[in-house]
This record gives structure tokens, C-alpha cells and sequence, in this order.
């Protein structure tokens, strides 16, 4: 029986085997980049009123339409964001566009009605009853979530369903390692915040739901 082919490694003094195979260089896996999400800046229309819950749908039907207030600059850690991103998702609300375009000056942005917020549909409340715009929201947001009053929207398990599309696209999108960003709204980014903890996604930075604030999720 022949022996197998050896060769003398001058350095080690020993023989070495020269039909082994040898080793394959495998692929490093890509770490995911970061998703963040982003609340828009303020819009114009004032919060300054108080009006009834009949009145509030009006109101809300004027805030979804309109753009921001006038004069506000953008925090210089969100421009960073911004610039280092591989990805930037923007609602089709004005109020994002807005700020999207106050943000990212120059990037490709990708407009997508998939992040656009959760409806508002006032509640049933008496027209003796007045509030300002800010706690209609909460109201109409607790009715909307605890007792799935939509009047005819969208419905919470709907908006869920949403939310679990909108994780999963910026999940796919992070895989190439670049940062993802999203210009949406408090409470839908809320929804799809919790579906990525859901998928093992950690909030690492958390501005809260204030306006130009941004919250930071890496898979880890």
C-alpha cells in the first residue's frame, strides 16, 4: 500500500500531509444595523382649545392632513442618524414628510402608508363635556384600544396587524447591517416597537413620545 504524499515543513522539522485539505475561509455574519423610529416634529395646528368630542373628530381630521409648525430645528443627533442610515421609511402624513425632509435634506426617502398612525375616532362623550385636542387623544386613544370604538377606521386588531408587517419589513431591511429609519407617529411607532422586542429587538436609546424624538432598537 502507498503511502500518502508528505512534504517537509523546513520551519517545524515535521512532515506534513499534502492532500489534506485545506481550510475555507466561511463568510462573518453581518450584524443587523439599528432600527429607530421617529416621531415628527410639531404640526401647526394649535392645541390651544377646548372643544367637544364631535368637534375633536374635526380637529383630528385637520391635524392628519396638515404639515409643521413653522421655525423648528431639527436635533443634531437625529441628522446624524440620519446620514449614517442605509434605509429611511417615511409615513405619508404630511407632518413626516415634513420632517423627514428637515431631517434627511437630500437622502432617498421611501413613503410608505404602512406607518402612517393609528386612527383617533372620538368617543361618544356629550357635547357639555370639552377638552383640549391633547386629552381627546388620550380619551379617544383608550377607547380606541380598550374598547375597539374604530367608527368605521381602522379597528386595533387591524392597526396590530400593521404593526407586525411594518416590524417585519425594517427587520428584513436591518439584515444588510445598515441603520433603518422611520419617520411615523407616537403611537403607531409604539405598536411596532413592541412587535420588534417581540422578535428580540432591545430599546437601547429612548427619547420617549415627544416631538423630533427617536427610539433605538438593536438586535443584540
Amino acid at each position: 500500500m502507498s503511502s500518502p504524499a508528505l512534504s517537509l515543513d523546513s520551519s517545524q522539522d515535521t512532515a506534513v500531509d499534502a492532500t489534506a485539505p485545506r481550510p475555507v475561509n466561511l463568510p462573518v455574519a453581518v450584524r443587523p444595523g439599528a432600527i429607530i423610529l421617529i416621531r415628527h416634529g410639531e404640526p401647526a395646528l394649535s392645541r390651544k382649545c377646548l372643544i367637544t368630542a364631535r368637534q375633536y373628530g374635526d380637529w383630528w381630521a385637520k391635524y392628519e392632513v396638515g404639515g409643521l409648525l413653522a421655525g423648528q430645528t431639527p436635533p443634531a443627533a437625529l441628522i446624524a442618524a440620519a446620514e449614517g442610515a442605509g434605509a429611511i421609511y417615511v409615513s405619508t402624513r404630511q407632518r413626516a414628510q415634513e420632517t423627514a425632509a428637515a431631517v434627511a435634506a437630500g437622502r432617498e426617502t421611501m413613503t410608505d402608508a404602512l406607518f402612517i398612525e393609528a386612527p383617533l375616532p372620538p368617543p361618544p362623550i356629550p357635547d357639555w363635556i370639552k377638552l383640549s385636542p391633547k386629552w381627546w387623544g388620550v380619551v379617544s386613544r383608550f377607547w380606541w384600544h380598550a374598547f375597539n370604538h374604530h367608527g368605521g377606521q381602522e379597528t386595533r386588531a387591524q392597526a396590530e396587524v400593521r404593526a407586525e408587517q411594518a416590524a417585519r419589513t425594517l427587520i428584513v431591511k436591518a439584515q444588510g447591517g445598515k441603520d433603518v429609519l422611520v419617520f411615523a407617529h407616537g403611537y403607531f411607532n409604539h405598536m411596532v416597537g413592541r412587535r420588534l422586542r417581540g422578535d428580540g429587538w432591545k430599546l437601547v436609546q429612548n427619547q420617549g413620545f415627544k416631538y423630533w424624538s427617536q427610539r433605538r432598537y438593536e438586535k443584540r
